[in-house]
């Protein structure tokens, strides 16, 4: 059964019972023309500790702004650094040390003033939580009058990044048990209410200091994907995220919007043989299949990604090879070619991969070529992702099984089998994470466990350069990482929303989407067509 068909069966039955489940809660609502009802993940599931920046609330891999919190600096539509509380800020010969100068005329949503020393605060708490944006190169942030001081371990160009990625939070009464039912921060919304599992109601802040945003609310409800599509067909949204096999329906009243995106989707193959070797957290590291590189490279260079493409993501995506967006400035172009199988299967048959008892799988020194590929089950294009790869790999005598799951399910194994990922990020450390031999297995971190000399010097290299230079140097990292074949990248997906025709939201404008994306990074420009407002 091809892909495609496989997506659209699994989300058929899911739709059914997802718009069975909505239907209980009610038919169209009216509301407002400036108030706005949204059934979007612009900040990921619902967030466990609520809306405290400290916990991660708002960090999504470089990218997404946290509505309630201001953060030190933003981006524009070009990925460009723009302030935000900060009014000017300058960096160290050395890449060591960040001041930035802090804007005077903030208000917390409380009244109180937001101060350098709230900075401060702020992010030595989120490095003491560890729990959103990397700030391990940072040793400490220390206010100095209208200015934070950053102080850094080691060189680090890609510290600016930080810069955006943690919201900021007052340090008088801030409690980090509590803190996330009733934030208190200084951005363009506030939070009005919380029904856990159901919907948070944000309300626009009166005393917000930047661009007004023109809606007054908003309500957006956690639904899942197929339950947010049923949403659409009741009328009872504005604008919902849906998965992409619904991409191609159409709803009246509403049009379909898309949005090219830097999230890449890859599976990691462990680059090391089990040999015993457990992790830290007592996981088994290694795999006598994928640790063979014969087997990687057939894999990478045997797949067919555009059909993986055209049916996992129904088409809303675009081939990667090596897991760099086309959009950031450290792409590159890979130098093999895909749906090669012939010549895959030479790779494997050079390294002494043979079928020898005719059951289709090749095997070597009595190792059949079989292993597992585990996915999020919450993933419907993860999940037709898994079940495609493992039936081109068949056509290369390779045996993959599928396995969905929860996190907790999978994490015990991201060191010995294979992996659906999603990556993109915004900042170039993200190659660190990925590749870098003194993180692996580490988390999240290096999950194929490579360990690669040239890869980790280049890395150190470019955290020493100045950004805009440092981009080729990573560029080179990654290309090095790759010519191990430590993942079997398959693409970057598009982020597909159904958005009411009198909504309006400023296309020319949307931000660089990251992995998770951000549909509300534009919200300021958002408005309503020919509104009469009640």
């Amino acid at each position: 059964m091809e892909t495609k068909y496989i997506i659209a069966a699994v989300v058929a039955v899911l739709a059914i019972i997802g718009i069975g489940a909505f239907a209980m809660g009610g038919g169209s609502t009216e509301h407002a023309a400036n108030e706005l009802v949204t059934c979007v993940a612009a900040h990921g599931e619902e967030p466990e500790f609520g809306f405290d920046p400290m916990h991660g609330w708002g960090y999504h891999d470089s990218g997404t702004d946290p509505l309630i919190q201001s953060t030190i600096l933003k981006r524009d539509k070009d990925n460009n650094f723009v302030n935000d509380l900060a009014t000017d800020y300058e960096i160290s010969s050395d890449l060591k040390t960040y001041t930035v100068t802090i804007r005077d005329d903030v208000n917390f949503t409380d009244g109180s003033k937001l101060t350098a020393e709230d900075v401060a605060f702020s992010y030595n708490k989120a490095k003491e939580l560890g729990e959103g944006a990397d700030l391990s190169s940072m040793k400490e942030a220390k206010a100095d009058g209208d200015k934070v001081v950053f102080t850094l371990d080691k060189a680090d160009s890609t510290f600016i990044n930080k810069l955006t990625d943690v919201g900021i939070v007052p340090e008088a009464g801030y409690d980090e048990n509590t803190y996330g039912q009733n934030p208190i921060g200084s951005g363009p919304y506030k939070l009005a209410q919380w029904d856990k599992g159901q919907q948070f109601i944000l309300e626009k802040n009166p005393d917000y200091y930047g661009k007004e945003p023109y809606f007054e609310k908003i309500t957006n409800l956690f639904l899942d994907s197929d339950a947010s599509f049923a949403s659409v067909k009741n009328g009872d949204v504005d604008i919902a995220e849906v998965p992409v096999a619904y991409a191609n329906e159409t709803v009246d009243g509403y049009h379909l919007e898309y949005f090219d995106s830097i999230d890449v989707r890859g599976i990691s193959l462990p680059t090391q043989m089990d040999e015993g070797k457990l992790s830290a957290d007592n996981y088994t590291i290694g795999n006598n299949v994928t640790g063979d590189p014969a087997i990687r490279e057939a894999l990478c260079i045997g797949i067919d990604r555009q059909s993986l493409v055209d049916g996992s993501l129904n088409g809303f995506g675009n081939v990667s090879k090596n897991g760099v967006a086309n959009q950031l400035p450290w792409s590159f172009e890979s130098p093999y070619t895909d749906g090669d199988i012939e010549g895959a299967k030479k790779v494997l048959a050079d390294a002494g991969w043979n079928d020898t008892d005719g059951d289709g799988i090749v095997e070597k020194d009595g190792q059949k070529a079989e292993f597992t590929i585990y996915y999020n089950s919450k993933a419907v294009e993860r999940q037709a992702i898994a079940v495609a790869v493992a039936e081109q790999a068949k056509e290369l005598g390779i045996e993959i099984t599928p396995v969905g799951g929860s996190w907790d399910d999978i994490t015990p194994n991201i060191l010995s089998q294979g992996v659906v990922w999603g990556f993109g990020s915004a900042d170039p450390f993200a190659i660190q994470h990925q590749y870098d031999s003194s993180v692996a297995g580490v988390g999240f971190d290096n999950p194929e466990c490579l360990n690669d000399s040239a890869v980790d010097s280049l890395i150190d290299a470019a955290m020493a350069q100045e950004l805009d230079s440092s981009y080729a140097t990573w560029s080179q990292a990654s290309q090095q990482a790759n010519s191990n074949y430590p993942y079997l990248w398959i693409g970057t997906m598009d982020y597909t929303y159904f958005v009411s025709d009198d909504l309006d939201i400023s296309n020319d404008t949307a931000l660089i989407y990251p992995h998770g994306g951000d549909i509300w990074g534009n919200i300021y420009d958002w408005n309503r067509i020919n509104a009469t407002e009640a």
